[in-house]
Order: structure tokens, then sequence, then C-alpha cells
């Protein structure tokens, strides 16, 4: 008993001394509040109505009959889709997209009208800029969702002067219904889908570059003997008590994320507050421990964070989040489970989206809390380090 408040008390000293570290050194403050607190809500303003709205587009209406018009003010009236221009030059139309003005061509035909009556079947085409993803896949949606109601309201008026009932005429329409249900996100709002995953993330690169630095400048500067004597020559204290503070503050900043998207925001968490909160202080810990890892790897401080920035960096991509993992590369896939972001995503996709068991997800927390066993594959590299390491500038 006297042993575990011997290592407490040191620890709590360590604590105290990293606390005074960290309010020296603007640094701290810029990575662990100002950087993670500004991703934040720079993102969730962002995107605060979910999709982007009255993206513009070109209507060339070759007709400029009451047929085509009325069909351009329709499309006008979607809320993605604003008709900015009007002309009947597809050459000018093509001229202002290439220019990054417009996004999009809507192209009515010469004869549209005509050719409708007489069920000559016009062709009305459509073009959108595939350099802009959003904005293009949302384009592409409205505009085609325009021509099909178009050709619905054609047919449906074509019946009608046959004397057929609205029944009949819509079968002969639309024989077969469809009838989509979207899972998880059935606002297809961008927020929900994209903040979930870019702030965490952001919230594990700050992780991995700031244990580096501060483990990486006790070496550097020959501070690490100090350190390491407060807490009695024992790595496993001396860790403990210089991440307290940092998992202290990263853990309410976390808690501030979930408060913002959750709360304020009001995105779906379907299974309660319990697991995405377990699962964030989770990530936090398990994003130390990888961090540990990689200046133990490399105690070069310019190393070390070297390594940290490329691979936060990756774990964007190579978390599964918006490219499936199962079409990766089997090298690939392997590596997107050393990534706490990974499981962490894993846990909101079931827990807060699908509201699942927890028994679901139990392998994502064990994989999360296994990281903390990264320090002890090199702790002896990292002490090695602490005592005899000269930096050469």
């Amino acid at each position: 008993m006297t042993n575990i408040k011997v290592g407490l008390r040191r620890i709590w000293l360590i604590a105290k001394r990293e606390t005074q570290r960290m309010c020296s050194y603007p640094a701290y403050f810029f990575c662990m509040i100002a950087a993670p607190v500004g991703c934040l809500f720079f993102f969730t303003t962002l995107m605060q109505d979910g999709l982007p709205t009255n993206l513009p587009i070109a209507a060339v209406d070759m007709d400029n009959t009451p047929t085509s018009r009325n069909l351009i003010r329709q499309l006008d009236a979607f809320g993605q889709t604003s008709v900015a221009i009007q002309t009947c030059s597809f050459e000018e139309a093509r001229i202002e997209m290439q220019k990054g003005n417009i996004y999009g061509i809507y192209y009515i035909p010469v004869n549209f009208q005509n050719d409708v009556s007489s069920n000559k079947q016009p062709k009305i085409s459509f073009y959108t800029n595939g350099s802009y993803l959003i904005a293009g896949s949302l384009l592409f949606r409205d505009m085609k969702m325009m021509s099909e109601l178009a050709g619905g309201y054609v047919g449906l008026q074509l019946g009608r002067a046959k004397g057929y009932t609205e029944e009949q005429i819509m079968g002969k329409i639309r024989p077969v219904v469809i009838d989509t249900h979207a899972i998880g996100n059935p606002w297809l709002n961008y927020s929900i889908y994209l903040n979930n995953a870019i702030i965490p993330g952001i919230l594990q690169l700050l992780i991995f570059l700031v244990t580096v630095y501060s483990i990486g400048t006790e070496i550097k500067y020959n501070t690490s003997r100090e350190w390491l004597n407060m807490g009695n020559n024992s790595i496993t204290v001396s860790l403990l008590g210089k991440l307290l503070p940092h998992t202290i503050v990263f853990t309410l900043v976390g808690l501030l994320i979930c408060a913002v998207l959750y709360g304020y925001n009001a995105f779906p968490l379907n299974s309660g507050w319990a697991p995405i909160l377990s699962a964030v202080l989770l990530l936090v810990i398990s994003s130390q421990a990888v961090g540990i890892f990689m200046i133990g790897v490399l105690p070069a401080i310019r190393l070390g964070l070297s390594f940290a920035a490329l691979f936060g960096m990756l774990g964007f991509s190579i978390c599964g989040h918006s490219f499936p993992i199962s079409d990766m590369h089997p090298s690939l896939k392997a590596i997107s489970y050393l990534y706490p972001l990974r499981h962490y995503i894993l846990i909101y996709v079931d827990q807060a989206l699908n509201g699942r068991h927890f028994i679901h997800t139990f392998s994502e927390y064990i994989w999360l809390s296994g990281f903390v066993l990264l320090p002890f594959l090199i702790r002896r590299n990292l002490k090695n380090a602490m005592l005899y390491f000269h930096y050469i500038p």
C-alpha cells in the first residue's frame, strides 16, 4: 500500500511539472485546444445546412416554348439547383463551365414541344462537372429527376387526351414503383457523414503530434533524466504522470465535440451517450499509446513528428469511412486496423447511427483498449533514449 501511495504521489508531481510545461509553451495550447475546437466550429458551420444549396447551372433552351420554360422553372425550384444562366447557345454554357462559374448544363433541344406532342421521344441532355464530386453528384440527381418528372408529366397528359384513367396511365409510365430507404442517414446530410469522421480524425492526429512532441522535447533538451528521476527511474510511472494532463485536456475536448455534434446539432445517437463517450475516452488513450510507440521507435523529435504527421494524415483515407476497406489492397486493409480512428468509426456507425446492441461492437472496444499494450513493446528502447540519447542539431 505504501508503494502505491508513493507511486501515485510521483505521478501527481510529474503531472504538475507537465502542467507547468504546457502553460509555458504556446504550442500546447494551440494543438490541444485552439486547433481542435477551431476545426470543430469551422466544419460544423461550413456544413450547417447539411447539403450545399443553390448550385449554379446553365439552362440551354433551344426550343423556347411554354413547355421548355416550365421545365426550367421547375428545375430552378429544386433546393440544390439554381438556374444562374439561360442561353440559346451551348457554346456559351460550355465556356462558363470551363471557367468554373457553373457546375452543370441542362440542354433542351429544338422542337422539344412539338416532338413531345407527336410522340417522337425528344432527348433532354444534361452535363455535370465531375471535377467537383459533391456538386456534380447533387446536380446530376436533380437534373435526372427533373427529366423523369418531365417524361411522366408528358405521358400523363397524352394518356388523359386518349381517355385513360390516371391509374391506367401511371401503370404504363411507372410499371415498377421503387421504394428506397437510406439507412443511418436518411436526410443524406453531408455534415452527419463527414464531421463524425473528420473531427475525431483531427483529434487523433493532434494527439499523435502532442504526445511525440512532449516526449521528444524532453529527449532533445536533455531533461528526460530529470523527468525519469521524478518517476523513481520507472518509465511507466513517468509516462503516466506526463500524459495525465494531456489525457484530461483531450478528453474534455472530446466531450465538447460530442456535445456539439450530438447535443447542439442533434446528430443521430440511437444507443445513447454511454457508448460514444466511452469510445471518445478510448480514442484519446489509444492515440496517446500510438504516439508513445512512435517516439519510442524514432526518438529523434524530427523523425518522430514526421512519422506522426504522415501516419495520422493517412488515417483520414485508410480508416474506411470514405472508401470501403473491402476494396483496398490486403496490405492496406491490414494497416487500417492499426488506426484507433478505424475502430472509433465502427463504434459510431453501429452504436450512434444503427443503434445496434453493444455486443456487436464489443470487439472494437477491445481493439481500442489493446493499443495500450504498444508502449510496453518499446519501453526499453524509449528508456534508453531518455538516458543516453544525444540530440544532434
